[in-house]
This record gives C-alpha cells, sequence and structure tokens, in this order.
C-alpha cells in the first residue's frame, strides 16, 4: 500500500511561485500592492519643484504621463525611486511607503516659498496586472481607451486611473482605485481574462531581477549612484538643472563610472544577499539580489567593480562560481 505525503511548506511554495510565475508570463498575475503610498501634489508652484527635485522631465510632460523618476541627493545617490501620474490638476505620487517618510522629509526640508502641498491619498490603492494580458486587463476596466494606452500613459475612467505601466520591467498595466473598488475589480479581472490569478511578492521579485530593475535599499545603498544601479528610465539627460544633476553629467560625460550593476548566474541554488563575487582573489562586488527563475535558473544582480564587466566573467562565490551576464536576462 502506497502511504500518501503531505507536501512540505518549502514544497508548497514553490508550487504556488511557479503557478504565479506562469501567469504573469503567459497570462495575467494580479497583485494589490499594499506596501505603496498615494501622494497627491498640488499647488501652482508643484511643476518647477519637482522638475528641480527629481530626475524626470516634469517639466516636459502632459497631462495622462507616467514618469519613472528618483529623487536624489547633490551628489546623485537615491533616496527613493517611484512613478509621477501626470494629471491636469495635480502630479501624484506612486511610491513605497517606507521610501515616501524619507522623501517627504528631504523635499520638506527644500520647500522655502513655494507653493507645493502634499495630500496623502489614504482611501486608494494600487492594483499591479504583470504578463501579456495586462493590455486586455485594463480593457476590461477601462474599455478600449484603456487597452489601447502607450507605454507610459494613463487615462482617467470615472473614479480610477489606468496606466500602461512596466513597473518591474515587463509588460504591465497598473489601477489606481478606490479601496472600496478593489475587491470587485480583482474579482472581474480574474473571471475575465484566462488563467489569470492573484501572486505573491516573489513573482514580482523574480520579474524585477530578470529585467534588471534595481530595488532601492536592496540593491543600492545610501551611497550608491543612480547610474551605477542602472535606472536609467527614471533620468532625463535632456532636462534643465535638478538636484544630482552635476554628478549624473560627469558619469556619463567622462565616463567616470567605476561600479555599475550586472546580472549573475550561478552554477547551483542563488547565492544569499551579500555573498561575496571575487576575480583573480580580489572582491569585485556583492550579490544583493537573487532567486530561482523557472526561465533562467540560479540568477541575481550586484554592483561590480568595472574589471568584471565583460559579460561571460567567472567569478568566485564562498562555494561555487558565478558568470556575470548583461541586462535584462535573455
Amino acid at each position: 500500500m502506497t502511504q500518501l505525503t503531505t507536501p512540505t511548506k518549502s514544497s508548497t511554495d514553490t508550487a504556488a511561485f511557479d503557478a504565479d510565475y506562469n501567469a504573469a508570463i503567459n497570462a495575467a498575475g494580479v497583485r494589490v500592492l499594499n506596501g505603496r503610498a498615494l501622494v497627491r501634489v498640488v499647488g501652482d508652484d508643484r511643476v518647477s519643484f519637482f522638475h528641480g527635485m527629481c530626475s524626470a522631465d516634469v517639466k516636459g510632460s502632459v497631462p495622462g504621463s507616467v514618469l519613472a523618476a528618483l529623487i536624489l541627493t547633490e551628489h546623485a545617490h537615491v533616496i527613493a525611486d517611484l512613478f509621477i501620474w501626470v494629471t491636469d490638476d495635480a502630479l501624484l505620487l506612486d511610491i513605497d511607503a517606507d521610501a515616501w517618510t524619507r522623501a517627504r522629509a528631504h523635499l520638506e526640508h527644500l520647500l522655502v516659498a513655494d507653493d507645493v502641498e502634499f495630500e496623502d491619498v489614504s482611501d486608494c490603492s494600487v492594483i499591479d496586472i504583470e504578463g501579456p494580458g495586462a493590455h486586455e486587463a485594463a480593457r476590461v476596466i477601462g474599455g478600449e481607451v484603456a487597452g489601447s494606452l502607450a507605454t507610459w500613459r494613463s487615462v482617467s475612467v470615472g473614479s480610477i486611473r489606468i496606466a500602461n505601466l512596466p513597473r518591474v520591467g515587463a509588460r504591465a498595466a497598473s489601477i489606481i482605485a478606490p479601496q472600496t473598488e478593489v475587491d470587485s475589480i480583482v474579482a472581474r479581472l480574474l473571471s475575465s481574462i484566462p488563467d489569470s490569478r492573484r501572486i505573491g511578492p516573489a513573482t514580482l521579485e523574480a520579474l524585477r531581477i530578470e529585467n534588471g530593475i534595481a530595488g532601492i535599499g536592496v540593491d543600492t545603498t545610501d551611497k550608491t549612484i543612480a547610474l551605477e544601479a542602472r535606472l536609467d528610465r527614471a533620468i532625463s539627460m535632456n532636462k534643465g538643472c535638478y538636484l544630482g544633476q552635476e554628478t549624473i553629467e560627469r558619469a556619463t560625460a567622462r565616463g567616470g563610472l567605476k561600479k555599475r550593476m550586472f546580472g549573475i548566474r550561478f552554477d547551483g541554488r542563488p547565492a544569499t544577499a551579500g555573498t561575496v563575487l571575487s576575480l583573480d582573489g580580489k572582491e569585485v562586488g556583492r550579490v544583493s539580489s537573487a532567486i530561482r527563475s523557472p526561465r533562467f535558473g540560479a540568477i541575481g544582480l550586484a554592483i561590480l567593480h568595472h574589471s568584471a564587466w565583460r559579460p561571460g566573467t567567472e567569478l568566485k562565490t564562498d562555494d561555487g562560481t558565478a558568470i556575470v551576464t548583461d541586462l535584462p536576462f535573455k
């Protein structure tokens, strides 16, 4: 007689992760981002103030734009990353809640006589939809205009706002909705998109790592320069003066970067964060993010010394080897 065994927690978790990942790659993975803060910025000086305080071209944007942006120190060290939803009468900040605490203190310290006010939008939540079904999901909720949005564009539909927003670098849509409507929106998405499902945070982490999107405070420290972490999508190279611009321009014009983030392929299990990576007996970086990807195997991210930038370079870890690869993973 065959004895049936109960799956261990790890095997159950792995099966759930694989199912979530499959939905996000082949259909639609839906997650309510409860850790995001939404902040409405109003006042006549909101555009000029934020143009000078972040790396995005706020002055060059139009209503309906969504901007990836960084708040930097004067030395271009990263304080926070965020998305700015531009509307007719406000800038809507979409930012990690913990990062907003730091960013708000930084911004308010620099407010002098500017007509700028921050209003916490505590009655709304962000819904992220990852995968090829994201556009159809936007169409289900917001109609044809929402389903045909260009990347980095948004539209208001009644009480909600929908964007074509590659939040972690993959095809995706985002919905900002009143909290009272979130459950019904998610239920409608799951019933309308074949093979869709709610996904866990590990799937978003896998997509982020695969696409080479640095996690602030994970792949960066308070001394990391934005360009070292490949945060280029959030940096306008054509805008006017902003805090941190001089360091960014010097690093760009003179090729002054000595460190940069690359992908790492491990020869076994993903290494733990903090694992030392060595080349010819010298430390060239440390693993900052790592995960098992169903598509790419054991992979991670690390900011490496320029001596290790060539893809294919073999690095040593405490108990194995790791191969440098460019980003995104392919």
